[in-house]
């Protein structure tokens, strides 16, 4: 064993041998792990090209989970691919004037290299990407699978648009009112597409939730809350309002969803979408009217941006009829009003709805109290939260409704709309059909043919996969399948004429879907086999919050989708959900005048500190001009405020990198770089390394502990620090704490390196200590455990990878005599130690006889207080 640490040595020849070995293969039902399976995955990456500490610190926290549960007896799978198709390919494409193909596969190597140097334990050969033909063959099955059932369909919708990237976005997508890439002004389009009718399981998606006791309580609110069921009543506005050709629009009623019904008799004004029949009747005579309209048609239609956007409107000239007083009720345009909700239309209740009222207030609408709550008054000044409160409403001015609370109230209502013929109870969704139509090229390939004699036609199952060519180079005019006359023109399937393909390719929500049981036949012949039976449900997905709603929801219903076909035999894919938190880092930039920023690494920045140590000003090292402090931001390549791991492992080595992002802190809540935390997580493994190094011949020596033996005070009292320690590390571990799993390996080397005594039982507590701490250490720092358990000679037998995890020793734990800090008066005097079964007198007596506690004594104490265990204090 070389006398100085040396990473990279120790790092390739771990490595090495753990690839000769083939060390991280899985496979099913291996009997080396008696405990059984464990799927441990972390969410697949987007192949930019660049790893940085932040996914470092993900997969760290995937490795950790992974390594320790092996060494406890389980079966552990833990494989990595990457969620290849998407719109970034294509951008790419268009800058470097390459194919997303050739940038992607590029990009894949790349990471991958990166990756490997840090010893993950990944099981390579299960390695997926989802622009492989051998993996998206099994959407386009599925997704025929789906057309059969129903629950795949194509039809026509109002969609985002975004004309720079020439493709729909999602909802999601749009951010101010503009595409979340291009930053081009959204339009909205009728554009057909295919949707997989996610809403046909909506009930057993929100039922479900309830037992998904893994998740954290964040991201299940999150979902129910996407889901958004709502329970209340559908009712209609009649009307007389008939369009160019004399009919009555909508069969005269404006209809409206609403859950409180109670307040219908408080109804001041109506607001419609900017797409709804009626806004579109009255803006073809009024000009103002039809640029309003404009304007609400580009813009983001998500709900947080509806709801934090400025609430506008303009007056149709329409009035509608109320159902029940009869009276007319205006019909405004409103900005905050979405076609895709509902019907498009909203009953106007400014008093007792915060955002009507701000409409009212802002367009001097009436607002009438039909709502009252004991110890509450009524005001038009500002909106007050009782209002809104079910559970204290009664009902007010609302003649024969008058002091109803709000479950009686919206029964009555209810009732009496539809003895009327005007409305139901129903319950509603916040959430909609997905639409899976992407007018892209870098996706998968929908796999139908249009004919004009058939229509359209789905591709045969034995022609699948539609391949999708991977020599196309985007030029940003559109989807570059338009003009692929091999892609394009086909035979139809069913009559033989000459027909076109889809060139729409499927969302990319569609390929992570499902890929963690690819993961687990990746070979199968088959979308999945049995030995997705065996690995599946996943035990621990791990991946960042943002993700919880969309790819999780997505996941949740592809699963019950395959459930309902018969090829999978459970509900929920993924047991236990742990969101980690993300590494961040200072940034730094410049702006231009036309307010565009160029952004800095921070190694080419000079910071200046006043005297405290607080960053006071930035400039750029190569010009000595200022720039601006971004301030600490999630670690991206967008900002160039990434630190890459190539970086620190050269310096360092890769346990030190590993080290690190797991010490930063809590693994589910943010952590802030430092450049000197590393240089601390560097230190310790060299402290390790020489501590290994100066006991190497007596540990290499030494026989194992015996637990009967009676060793002298020194010995048994590192035995009862180790044990202690590795106590609080297990309980760690099981909880995912990890940072503070790295504070225990501290504390071990801490006490190691205070043991100072020779004699019986010594060698045989030094290896005992160095066996647990390089256990416990090896999930963080596999390299250098690996080493040192080799070169210390802790088990001919096995090695630490195979080495099983170390047990509590409880009767370790027993002190024989027990330390007591001493008071007098409050005030601590000194120390004494007594036998650990010690009676209440002896131990007072002790106390007072101690030299430092006599000088304080005038006579009899006035009391001596025993806390059990700790503390003496002596009253005088």
């Amino acid at each position: 064993m070389q006398e100085k640490y040396s990473p990279s040595d120790v790092e390739q020849q771990a490595q090495a041998h753990w690839q000769h070995i083939d060390a991280y293969r899985t496979q099913e039902n291996d009997p080396r792990f008696p405990k059984g399976k464990y799927y441990a995955c972390s969410m697949l990456p987007y192949p930019s090209g660049k790893l940085h500490m932040g996914h470092v610190r993900n997969y760290t926290i995937n490795d950790m989970l992974s390594r320790q549960l092996r060494m406890k007896g389980f079966n552990v799978l833990m494989p990595m691919g990457w969620d290849a198709f998407g719109l970034p390919a294509e951008n790419a494409a268009i800058a470097y004037n390459k194919s997303p193909a050739e940038w992607t596969y590029a990009n894949i190597a790349d990471m991958k290299s990166q990756m490997q140097p840090l010893g993950l334990a990944f099981d390579w050969t299960r390695e997926v990407a989802t622009c492989d033909p051998d993996y998206y063959r099994w959407n386009q099955w599925f997704f025929l699978k789906l057309l059969d059932k129903g629950v795949a369909y194509k039809k026509t919708q109002v969609v985002n648009w975004d004309p720079i990237d020439q493709t729909v976005l999602a909802n999601e997508q749009v951010v101010d009112g503009r595409g979340w890439r291009s930053g081009a002004l959204v339009e909205k389009r009728e554009i057909p597409g295919y949707y997989f009718g996610i809403t046909q399981y909506a009930e057993e998606l929100l039922s479900s939730i309830d037992d998904l006791d893994g998740w954290p309580e964040q991201v299940r609110t999150m979902q129910r809350n996407w889901i958004g069921k709502s329970e209340g009543v559908r009712f209609a506005f009649p009307h007389q309002i008939k369009d160019e050709a004399g009919e009555l629009i909508q069969d005269g009623k404006m209809y409206v969803f609403t859950t409180r019904a109670d307040t219908i008799m408080g109804v001041t004004f109506c607001a419609v979408a900017a797409e709804h029949p009626l806004a579109t009747l009255a803006a073809k005579n009024n000009p103002a009217l039809a640029a309003f309209i404009e304007v609400c048609k580009t813009g983001g239609t998500t709900e947080a941006e509806m709801a934090t956007k400025e609430k506008e409107g303009m007056p149709t000239g329409l009035f509608v009829t109320h159902p029940v007083t009869g009276k007319q009720v205006e019909v405004w345009v409103g900005n905050y009003v979405l076609m895709t909700y509902g019907d498009g239309a909203v009953m106007g209740v400014p008093a007792h709805d915060e955002r009507d009222f701000a409409f009212a207030k802002k367009y001097s609408i009436a607002i009438e109290q039909v709502i009252a709550a004991d110890g509450c008054s009524f005001s038009l000044d500002g909106w007050q939260e009782w209002y809104g409160d079910k559970q204290r409403a009664v009902t007010v001015n609302s003649g024969k409704y008058d002091g109803l609370n709000h479950a009686a109230a919206v029964q009555a209502v209810a009732a009496d709309l539809v003895a009327q013929g005007l409305g139901e109870k129903k319950t509603t969704w916040r959430l909609r059909d997905w639409g899976i139509s992407r007018q892209r090229y870098w996706g998968t390939p929908i796999p139908i043919i249009h004919c004009d004699a058939c229509g359209a036609v789905p591709v045969p199952e034995k022609d699948l996969p539609v391949i999708l060519p991977t020599d196309c180079i985007p030029d940003g005019s559109g989807n570059p399948l338009k003009h692929r006359a091999d892609f394009l023109n086909v035979a139809c399937p069913t009559c033989g004429a000459a027909a076109q393909r889809e060139t729409d390719t499927m969302d990319t929500f569609v390929d992570s879907s499902w890929y963690y049981m690819r993961y687990t036949c990746p070979d199968a012949t088959s979308m999945v086999d049995s030995r997705n039976d065996y690995w599946m449900a996943m035990d621990q997905y791990i991946g960042g919050v943002e993700h919880a709603v969309m790819h999780l929801l997505y996941a949740r219903f592809w699963t019950k989708a395959m459930r309902d076909l018969g090829l999978v035999k459970f509900d929920e894919p993924f047991k236990n959900l742990f969101t980690q938190g993300m590494l961040l880092n200072e940034s730094f930039y410049r702006e231009d005048a036309t307010g565009k920023k160029t952004w800095y690494y921070p190694n080419e920045i000079e910071v200046a500190y006043d005297e405290k140590g607080r960053p006071v000003s930035a400039s750029l090292k190569s010009d000595g001009i200022a720039v601006q402090m971004g301030g600490i931001e999630k670690m991206s390549k967008s900002k160039n405020n990434v630190v890459e791991p190539k970086d620190i492992i050269s310096r360092f080595g890769a346990d030190t990198a590993r080290l690190f992002t797991m010490f930063a802190g809590p693994p589910d809540q943010s952590a802030a770089w430092s450049d000197t935390g590393v240089e601390g997580a560097a230190r310790y493994l060299r402290r390790l390394w020489a501590n290994a190094h100066k006991h190497l011949d007596t540990v290499r020596g030494a026989g194992k502990i015996d637990p009967t033996a009676d060793y002298a005070e020194p010995v048994k009292a590192l035995r009862r620090e180790v044990h202690l320690t590795l106590k609080q590390i297990d309980y760690d571990y099981d909880k995912l704490q990890y940072n503070t799993v790295v504070s225990g390996a501290m504390k071990l080397l801490n006490a190691i390196e205070a043991f100072k005594a020779e004699g019986n039982g010594h060698a045989a507590v030094l290896k005992e200590a160095f066996s647990i701490l390089l256990r416990s250490l090896y999930p963080v720092c596999p390299h250098i455990c690996h080493a040192l358990w080799q070169n210390m000679g802790m088990d001919a037998s096995i090695e630490i990878i195979n080495a099983p995890w170390p047990q509590l020793d409880e009767a370790a734990l027993i002190q024989n005599e027990i330390e007591y800090m001493v008071q007098v008066n409050g005030k601590l005097r000194g120390a004494i130690k007594v036998a650990r079964d010690a009676d209440k007198a002896s131990i007072e007596a002790t106390a007072l006889s101690h030299e430092h506690v006599q000088k304080f004594l005038t006579g009899t104490p006035k009391k001596v207080i025993v806390v059990p265990g700790k503390l003496i204090n002596i009253v005088v």
